[in-house]
């Protein structure tokens, strides 16, 4: 296992030891003494796994209080991953990145607690899996706008399309207006 550093503090692209074999092939999605020994030492309280189809965008969302570790990775189809740091004491803060997670590349992303996180489905009949460090609780629920100007994310959406969003998502806070981390 490799985790490779992004360019938000503390947010990794985990790429995964694959042993293949005549069977087909094997990787460890989680090792917590390894993720432990890259530097995310982390406790897993709940696993969540979502089912989209093509161009449902999911996101970006983050706790407030209750704040959530999430260990993304994809079981089937592909997505567009974005992160967007929401922590006023990082040198980060305001920035956003973003990776492509797909079932056939065995990666995960960590996104740690401070950051919004959402993702744009890229194929029909996409799984997501995260773990996160901390229960989901509905009063500590946050959204931040998906499409906010200031944050200039490059969805890749065809030309005029929209994606299809759930109400929540829909009506998502700008950075401006968005409630923050410390």
């Amino acid at each position: 296992m490799r985790a490779i550093p992004l360019e938000l503090p503390g947010a990794f692209l985990i790429e995964h030891d694959v042993y293949p074999d005549e069977r087909g092939a094997f990787f460890e999605g989680w090792n917590e003494r390894a993720l432990a020994q890259a530097g995310i030492a982390v406790r897993f309280v709940q696993d969540n796994v979502s089912l989209s189809r093509r161009f449902v965008l999911r996101g970006l969302h983050y706790q407030l209080p209750h704040a959530q570790g999430k260990l993304v990775r994809v079981l089937a189809g592909e997505i567009f991953d974005v992160l967007v740091d929401l922590r006023r004491s990082s040198p980060a803060f305001g920035r956003s990145v973003h990776v492509t997670l797909s079932a056939a590349t065995p990666r995960s992303l960590w996104v740690p607690e401070g950051l919004a996180h959402g993702f744009l489905a890229l194929s029909d009949d996409t799984q997501v899996q995260y773990k996160v460090t901390d229960y989901w609780e509905r009063s500590a629920e946050r959204t931040l706008a998906w499409d906010d100007a200031k944050l200039a994310i490059g969805w890749p959406l065809p030309s005029g399309a929209t994606p299809i969003l759930s109400a929540k998502d829909r009506h998502g806070h700008s950075l401006a207006d968005a409630e923050t981390f410390p």
